[in-house]
């Protein structure tokens, strides 16, 4: 239970700075996700079903803040915690938060999530295209990875040689 307790107040703290705080870190328009690597971090924690119970909830919280398409969010972080739990392994837990693995997981799982997102968002739209969807998922699956070398740093704590 106190596992929970704790996770939802990271959530509600991450989602405090992402709407706060990350927006001054604009990138030409690209922001990285906090809630993305916290989902994908979560999921390589804990396993498949609890990523997408957590991609679901923590999606669902950020439709509800937000005033975009309901319900994007909570689809397409699902689908990045059923992805991101395909590498839960409870032995190598640590070893693959704690490496430069996590980085890489968590670029395929931005890309993902963004392509998704990006292309439902789009729809009907006359600037959808696939160059335009590539475009903007691969920028902000870079950033969302760039910032997700922080909790490697932290994870790489953990680590026996």
């Amino acid at each position: 239970m106190e596992r929970y307790l704790w996770s939802a107040a990271t959530v509600v703290a991450l989602l405090i700075l992402q709407t706060t705080f990350i927006p001054f870190l604009s990138l030409s328009g690209t922001l990285p996700d906090l809630l993305l690597i916290w989902v994908v971090v979560y999921a390589i924690r804990r396993g498949q079903i609890e990523g997408m119970v957590a991609g679901f909830l923590v999606g669902l919280l950020e439709d509800l803040l937000t005033t975009q398409f309901f319900g994007l969010s909570a689809l397409t972080k699902t689908i990045a915690g059923f992805a991101a739990g395909y590498f839960f392994n409870e032995n190598k837990t640590v070893q693959t938060l704690g490496t430069y693995r996590l980085v890489l997981i968590i670029l395929g799982i931005a890309f993902l999530h963004n392509v998704v997102r990006v292309g439902i968002f789009l729809q009907g739209s006359a600037t959808l295209s696939v160059p335009t969807i590539m475009e903007l998922s691969v920028a902000s699956a870079c950033y969302t990875a760039a910032l997700g070398a922080l909790p490697m740093f932290y994870f790489s704590r953990f680590q026996t040689a």
